[in-house]
């Protein structure tokens, strides 16, 4: 399985909108940022994909997810290819026996 995981959200303020003239649509200035995190690995083999939406990328839900695809796949031993995310080797993390976690290695920034 690969897995990654993936940031949804808006941030939304006033900005200039089309009105016919001479109409000047007023517009209240407030920001408003809302995100949720979505955690995704796929069986490249079956092209199973498991998900779950969670409130948050770190070490606590990393855990949830990584129990939650133990649990549905009780009968496989799967090797899962991650990035480099704290969250993914964090020391707190307990990889449940039916799992494997191969991280990938880092790339240098040119």
């Amino acid at each position: 399985m690969f897995q990654d995981e993936a940031r949804f959200g808006r941030i939304n303020d006033a900005r200039r909108c089309w009105a016919p003239k001479p109409l000047r649509p007023v517009g209240q200035a407030m920001l408003t940022q809302e995100y949720t995190d979505a955690y995704a690995a796929i069986d490249v083999a079956s092209g199973e994909l498991d998900s779950l939406i969670l409130p948050h990328v770190n070490t606590q839900c990393m855990q949830i997810f990584l129990e939650e695809v133990a649990r549905r796949h009780t009968d496989q031993n799967i090797v899962r290819v991650l990035d480099g995310a704290g969250w993914h080797t964090g020391g707190a993390l307990r990889v449940p026996a039916n799992l494997r976690l191969l991280s990938l290695p880092r790339t240098r920034a040119n």
